[in-house]
Order: structure tokens, then sequence, then C-alpha cells
């Protein structure tokens, strides 16, 4: 594959400021479509004003885009132009230099325009169309740059939103990317069982790069890929949170997927993502992975452990995969969860119809999930040895679920993977009798005290909050957030000195 297919980005429909909302009329675009019409005709202000009843002082109003004429001037000024409605109130600008004239009309209307404090050029005919076009380019590029250096949470949320729906669109399978790990892998002769440290260090070889262990790596990356001598760099230490295979694997897979430097957030996502896969795709290679995972159904075992197990891998990476893997190679739907000891998601996925909480965005990362769930009720269960398997009715169906528990540097996590009630035969679990019901996202279910609580104590508890201050704050800013580039190029320039 083109390694070019893989530099994907994202890009924005952004609303031209001063426009109308769906539905209102624009009144910019409609003052300069009648000033080309009047042109067209070569008539004046007076001309036409004559002829439509109306001072020449409102017709000039009107056709700056300062005062929205009412329906039966409308109509006269359509008879005056012989023009019909549909063709006066028309979505097209009448001509390229129009278009510009409406796009710099509504940009020094628009709230970025009025913080620079610039004064605001006039729109008029002797106004050259090379100004135009410069001034319109430039207030263009102001915006780009802004969007790009200062992403919002919300837009973050926005972003991850969209990136779901392209992995539900995929069943979260991504062929072109398992075809390259395959290539990688056939390339080193890795054929099946799990893929050693020794392996992942000949897939680097491989591709050209020498691996480095130094003890002063950047404290805001997990490795540095120097593209200038073929170098990557890895921590001596040994971070619990991150399985150094998968950091190396994940390094190289910028490489092998042609990634350029992200242009905005949701390009930054997307590559993390893909990388990720790479990594998976290579620690439990499709071919291999997909005969282990049929086995297990026709035997009626599926158990996300054992693969973990099979391939040397974590918990969370097996579950993962099999998310990949399970409604391509199994037609099993599923969904997956990550969720932190309070209860808010870190992750998710489904494309089995499962109602994640969400916001007005349709963000589920940060939200609060069902404190009946499987993967808020296994906080709770001693036995952190062996999975916790509980079926949970829903307002969308019947689902049943496995999950664990594992503890990182922030916290207690669970780990979660579930089926709807016709795919749960294949699973070892499934004679559970651990069941719960959930009436979210109704507010009764578990969003509220019960009653009799709320009588005795509601007006008399006043509970000191836990500052998270982390939910006030900006998006790191640059083209990989979070990361300090001077550190990384001074780190790089200080082992890149024979």
């Amino acid at each position: 594959m083109d390694n070019a297919g893989w530099n994907r980005s994202t890009t924005s429909t952004r609303k031209d400021p001063g426009a109308g909302q769906e539905g209102e009329l624009d009144i910019i675009a409609l003052g300069r479509r009648v000033r080309h019409l009047r042109k067209k005709k070569s008539m004046t202000l007076d001309d036409l004003g004559a002829k439509v009843g109306t001072a020449p002082s409102q017709l000039s109003l009107i056709e700056n885009g300062k005062r929205e004429p009412k329906l039966t001037l409308l109509q006269h000024l359509a008879g005056a132009l012989d023009v019909g409605m549909d063709q006066l109130l028309g979505a097209e600008p009448p001509s390229r230099r129009a278009a510009l004239e409406i796009q710099l009309e509504r940009a020094q209307r628009g709230p970025l325009y009025e913080s620079l404090g610039l004064p605001k050029v006039r729109v008029s005919s002797r106004l050259s169309t090379e100004v135009l076009e410069s001034l319109v380019g430039l207030q263009h590029e102001l915006e780009r740059r802004l969007d790009e250096q200062s992403a919002t949470p919300e837009e973050a949320r926005r972003a991850n939103t969209e990136l779901r729906a392209e992995m539900r669109a995929q069943n979260n399978y991504y062929p072109d990317i398992e075809r390259e790990a395959q290539n990688l892998l056939q390339a080193v002769g890795h054929d099946r069982g799990p893929l050693s440290h020794h392996v992942a260090a000949d897939i680097a070889e491989h591709l050209g790069f020498g691996l480095h262990y130094v003890g002063d790596l950047p404290h805001s990356t997990r490795s540095v890929t120097d593209l200038k001598n073929h170098r990557i760099y890895l921590t001596q230490g040994q971070r619990s949170d991150h399985d150094p295979r998968s950091v190396l694997l994940q390094a190289v897979g910028h490489y092998v997927l042609g990634h350029t430097t992200p242009v905005d957030y949701a390009d930054f996502l997307r590559q993390r993502v893909y990388t990720n896969y790479f990594a998976a795709s290579l620690l439990m290679p499709e071919r291999a992975t997909v005969e282990y995972l049929k086995e297990a159904k026709a035997a009626k075992e599926l158990a996300i452990e054992d693969i973990r197990d099979a391939f040397a891998v974590s918990y969370e990476t097996a579950a993962h995969r099999f998310t990949n893997l399970a409604t391509e190679h199994l037609g099993i739907t599923c969904h997956f969860q990550k969720v932190h000891e309070s209860g808010i998601i870190h992750k998710a996925y489904e494309n089995d119809g499962v109602n994640f909480p969400a916001d007005h965005t349709g963000a589920i990362e940060g939200q609060a999930v069902c404190r009946f769930w499987t993967s808020r009720a296994v906080f709770d269960i001693p036995d952190k040895f062996r999975a916790f398997n509980q079926y949970t009715d829903t307002a969308v169906g019947t689902y049943w679920c496995t999950a664990r528990t594992e503890r990182h540097s922030s916290g207690e996590y669970s780990l979660s993977i579930g089926v709807p009630y016709a795919h749960v035969k294949w699973f070892r679990g499934r004679d559970t009798t651990e069941r719960s019901k959930s009436g979210c996202p109704d507010a009764s279910c578990c969003r509220r005290p019960p009653a009799g609580l709320s009588a005795q104590w509601a007006g008399n508890a006043w509970p000191s909050t836990r500052a998270n201050s982390h939910l006030l704050a900006a998006m790191p800013q640059g083209a990989f957030p979070g990361v300090d580039e001077t550190e990384v190029y001074r780190f790089l320039q200080a082992h890149s000195t024979p």
C-alpha cells in the first residue's frame, strides 16, 4: 500500500461570520446580488428606486447588507430587475468578485475581526479584486492558524466523536493496516506465537532504524524518533503503564503509515488510533489471532483473558484487538469500555447499539457510566484474579459483559467487553447468575439519590468537592499536544553529536 494513503487529515467546514442561520435571509449575499443585477441592466440607484418606489438611500443600505427588505419590496425588486424570486434569493454569488465581497463583509462583521481592533475596509467597486483576494486570504489563514493552535476541549470531544463514528462504520477493522503489519511480519520471519522484544527490534532494524536506550528521554514523550539519522530513542526505565514493545511498534507505525506532522487535533488523534492499531496487529497477527478466536468460538469458550495469555499482551490490548476482529471475522458485534474507578469513561467503542452516555456533541469520554453496568459493578468484586461476568437489562436490550480491573499510575480502571444477548452463547462465563437492570439515561436510575435518602438529607449536606482543575484547562497547544518541542529538539541535538 502507498504510505501516502495513510496521511489522512480532517477538514472542518467553517461557516463564514455574518452568514444567516439555516432558513434565514442572508442580507449580505442578497445585497451583492441586487447590486450585480442592477449594474447588469445599467441602472443607477435612482433608476431602480423610481421603479420600485423606494428612496435610493434605502436601496443603498440593502445593497450593502445593512437592511433587510420586506417581502413586498423583494417582489418589486425581482420585477424591476427581470428575474424570479428564486434567482434573486439564490445561494450562489453572481460572480467571483461578488463572492469575495460577501466573504470580506462577513469577516469584518464577525467576532474575530472585531477582536483585532482594526478599522473596517469599505467594500466598494473602487477596491481592486487583487486587494479583495489578499484580505479574504489573510482572514482565512488567520482563522486556520488560530484553529490549529487552540483546540478547545469541546473540539477535542467532537474529534473523538467523529473518529468513533468512522471506527463504527468500519467495525473497527482496517484491512490496509492489517496488510502493512503482515508484510512486516513476513519480512522478519515471524509467523505465530507471542512477539518477543527481539522480534520487535528486528522490525525496527528491517526498516533501517537503530534503537537507542537513554535515561534522559523528554518527560512528555514515550519515545522520540530521529528521522534524520534513523534512530528511535526509548527510555531505559520500565514504565509499568506501557508495554515497551507497543511503544516501539507505535513509533515504527508512524513511519510505516506515512504520517506527517498533524494539521490539527483530529489528525493527531486519528494518527494515534492508527498507530495503536498497527502495534496491536503486530503483537497479535491477524491470521494467527483469527484462527485462535475461531477455535475458541467453535468450543464456545471465547474469553479475553485467554487471548491475553496466548499472545502475552495486556488485558486492554487483548480487548482492543478483539473489537478489531470480532465483527469482521466472527460476526459478533460488541462494545468496549475503559472506566476509571470514579465511574468516568476513559475510552469506549461500540457497534452493537449499546446506549453509552453521551453529551450534546455525541462525545462519550468523560461521561459517567450507570452504576449498575458491569464496568462499575466490577470495582466492588473482591475476586480480582478472575473476570467478573454479568447480564444487564437496558432500555435497548440485554447485554452480557465480562470485565477486569487494572491499576495504573492514575488510579484503578475497569476494562470490559460486552455483547448483545444473541452472541453470549459463544463466551465462557455465559452461565453467570449475576444480573442487573439499568434505567439510564433516565435520571431516576442512578443519577438522583433515592427518595428516602433525599428526604432525610437534602439541604443538610454540604460536601467539599475535589477540585477538578483539569476540566477548565485549555487543550495543550502544538502539533503534538502536550509535547514540549523545544525539549525534544534539544534532546535530539544533544544525542546527534558524535
